[in-house]
């Protein structure tokens, strides 16, 4: 069936309190809102569009999609990357009044909106497991955009192609190591981010002169990259800085803001990813027992079911875009690899200490990624649950971390973050890894 020029949305029979979160504030949440706004639901224009998240006074550009499938509106965020391009389809999508609220992807979380005048957009970001109220204003405008829009600049296209040695600080002075991958065709430029605890996924963005903007929104996070090729001014005479040193600043959602620092180091590397969590001394074995999400049981690695095979421990939550790029491998590996002898047990630290709230986002998340492996309620989503629950582990340190155990259950590695496919020849260092890990421990 041909789509017509514009969908308009059907008022849905299940107010926005329904529409799958289970957050108090998701009964009353609407778009920007006020008097004067449409009578009925937005109209969401097939084809491209470009939405900006406003925050800490900088804008987080974002591409998306709309499509029409089986006569209903689905709305696709795109990211380019080093990898190609990210599409997170968005099929939940309820209206109500004049507001219209898209879930995005597998997150707690939505755009609330409503119509603000033809083919454009006015609402609210919303995060729905956050602590506390998180909104970030929304604007979007329908057809195709770049996705950083402005003047010009009328310096010298400056270069960023290559590995960058990163060095980022947040405002209370910490700092982390990092290693930024960049490709640039023109003032075109797509890369990522690699951290001990993991990537920050797809961004792209584009040169201006000596400057760069990369950003990236899955849902969950919204990043902006912004850095120039020499120091800010004024300069700090005290200070030598090499030949093409990258300053910036990273924007992250409604409040995290860091500096950051790049230095082209074709050999940049961070530590070993094997070596970051381990076991502490005495010990060989977790020793667990968490509810299964399918109501009913309880799981452990001493269960005969996993006795005499090799099995992977996932440690993951819902709400955690580099858990979900894992998951992305792990779901369809296993189903082509258990009758190897191999199983995975996840173990997922949701927002709710409440079993029910986060039983429910765990079978979501496992519904929507086919996850045919068991995953088990394990905790709160903080390093600390992860340390009470599993005491038998040193110096946790990100989701997802990954455990290999061999067929008599002992501990034989530990590897913390995942590099997604957004970072390009690391994600298949990754998966040669892990396949190289589990194919030694089934030959035992």
């Amino acid at each position: 069936m041909k789509a017509s020029p514009l969908i308009l949305l059907a008022a849905a029979t299940l107010g926005l309190g329904l529409a799958g979160c289970s957050s108090p504030s998701t009964s009353s949440e609407t778009a920007a809102g006020g008097a004067g706004g449409s009578a009925t639901a937005p109209v969401l224009t097939p084809g491209p569009w470009r939405g900006v998240l406003a925050t800490q006074g900088q804008e987080i550009p974002f591409l998306f999609e709309v499509k029409t499938e089986g006569d209903k509106p689905v709305v696709y965020l795109i990211n380019q990357g080093l990898n190609g391009e990210e599409r997170l389809r968005c099929d939940d999508i309820k209206s109500a009044g004049d507001s219209t609220t898209i879930r995005l992807h597998a997150f707690d979380a939505a755009l609330v909106v409503r119509a603000d005048g033809t083919d454009k957009l006015k609402g609210t970001w919303v995060k729905y497991d956050s602590k506390t109220p998180y909104r970030v204003p929304l604007t979007a405008s329908a057809g195709a955009q770049e996705l950083f829009a402005g003047a010009k600049s009328t310096e010298k296209t400056g270069s960023f192609s290559g590995t960058w040695r990163a060095t980022f600080r947040d405002d209370s002075g910490e700092s982390y190591p990092a290693t930024g991958v960049f490709t640039q065709k023109g003032t075109s430029l797509v890369g990522t981010f690699l951290t001990t605890t993991g990537d920050y996924r797809y961004l792209s963005g584009q040169v201006n002169g000596q400057k760069m903007y990369l950003s990236t929104f899955d849902g969950s996070h919204a990043f902006l990259f912004k850095a120039q090729n020499g120091p800010p001014e004024p300069v700090d005479i005290t200070k030598e800085y090499a030949p093409n040193t990258l300053f910036g600043d990273f924007y992250s959602g409604k409040l995290g803001h860091e500096t950051w620092t790049a230095v082209p180091d074709p050999k940049a590397k961070l530590p070993d990813a094997d070596t970051l969590t381990y076991l502490k001394k005495g010990e060989s074995r977790l020793n667990f027992k968490f509810p299964n999400v399918i109501e009913g049981g309880r799981i452990s690695p001493t269960d005969p079911k996993y006795r005499g095979k090799v099995v992977v421990l996932q440690i993951l939550g819902s709400w955690c875009p580099n858990c979900m790029d894992e998951t992305n491998f792990l779901a369809p590996w296993y189903e082509k690899n258990k009758a190897r002898g191999v199983e995975i047990i996840g173990l997922g630290y949701e927002r709710s200490d409440d079993y029910k709230v986060s039983a429910a986002k765990l079978r979501s998340m496992r519904d929507r990624f086919n996850m045919s492996y068991d995953v088990a309620f394990a905790g709160v989503s903080n390093k600390d649950s992860v340390a009470r629950s599993l005491p038998q582990l040193a110096k946790f340190l990100a989701f997802p971390t990954t455990i290999f155990l061999d067929k008599k259950g002992n501990v034989r590695k530990i590897h913390t973050g995942f590099a997604g496919p957004g970072t390009g020849k690391y994600y298949q260092e990754e998966i040669t890894g892990f396949n190289r890990e589990i194919d030694k421990l089934l030959k035992e």
